[in-house]
């Protein structure tokens, strides 16, 4: 059986000021102080002796590659992330960045965000815009009905509420 595995589909490179900002933290956070603490604790694991048995010492090593492999990521993808600014002219139809509320099938209600895909969060209800559910719902507008193949199947929504209000 083989490892090789087809390449993942480009994301979109777009985050919204908050997502950026918080992605700017991490990095700052990842580089001036979970390093730092790390590395410490590395040099002090190396001068236990032998390394060979020192499980303390593979941990670090491996904790500093988790961060070393972070940094990397964040230092290229943060510059090439284009920051969505203001809110559209049409506050009435769903895009980038706004949240909006829909009803399925079911008569059960969902609030959702569109967001970069650096920044989903399936806990506050927000999805990423390479998502199928995003992708189906961009440009609707309050009553419009849309389908969306999810990985259940095929779902049927009906637009509820579109909110811009918070966004600058």
């Amino acid at each position: 059986m083989s490892r090789w595995r087809p390449p993942q589909a480009a994301s979109t490179a777009i985050i919204t000021a908050d997502g950026h900002h918080r992605l700017k933290a991490e990095l700052d956070d990842l580089w001036r102080v979970r390093r730092p603490e790390v590395v410490k604790a590395l040099a002090a694991a190396a001068a236990e002796g032998d390394r060979s048995e020192n499980a303390e010492y593979t941990y670090r090593k491996k904790q500093l590659g988790e961060i070393d492999r972070r940094v990397r990521y964040l230092s290229k993808r943060i510059p090439a992330l284009k920051i969505a600014q203001g809110v559209p002219t049409d506050r009435e139809a769903i895009f980038f960045g706004c949240w909006f509320q829909v009803e399925d099938d079911d008569g059960t209600a969902h609030r959702y965000r569109i967001v970069g895909p650096d920044e989903t969060d399936a806990a506050t209800g927000c999805i990423s815009i390479d998502s199928p559910l995003a992708r189906a719902a961009l440009k609707k507008r309050i009553d419009d009905e849309f389908e969306a193949a999810l990985p259940g199947g095929m779902r049927r929504f009906t637009v509820i509420a579109v909110d811009y209000d918070g966004l600058k």
